[in-house]
């Protein structure tokens, strides 16, 4: 069983899909406190700011240790995860992500991924192989 392939998480990727969910948050908090009265609304926006940013940078160190190794037969990913190509039903661009959908529903992402458009083409074309 040769690796075509591995799909490491990109930090790059990885920072900017956090910077989007806190252009997100930070309005969105923003509005809560509008709706509940509270006088004043802009501290929304730091909390918004702040808790995306630290859940960010807790999680980095875990969520960039995520690779997933593509072989003739099958995809290896973190915790033990393993997808037969076979078994694949989907494979599909989710954002900066590719998930993967087993034939019995199961669903597996790749995350932040660089390029997820070439990941899933590399993941295809290794499926198509396998037929």
């Amino acid at each position: 069983m040769s690796v075509r392939a591995t799909f490491a998480p990109d930090r790059a990727t990885y920072i900017q899909s956090h910077v989007t969910l806190a252009v997100l948050a930070m309005p969105l908090a923003m509005i809560v406190l509008w709706l509940t009265g509270t006088p004043h609304v802009w501290t929304g926006a730091i909390g918004g700011l702040a808790a995306v940013a630290l859940r960010g940078w807790y999680l980095m160190s875990e969520e960039l240790g995520h690779v997933w190794t593509l072989t003739d037969e099958a995809l290896d990913g973190p915790a033990m995860r393993h997808v037969p190509l076979s078994d694949l039903a989907k494979v599909r661009r989710i954002g900066s992500a590719v998930q993967l959908v087993t034939r019995g529903g199961d669903k597996h992402l790749v995350k932040f991924q660089a390029d997820p458009a070439a990941t899933v083409a590399r993941i295809e074309a290794a499926r198509a192989a396998a037929t």
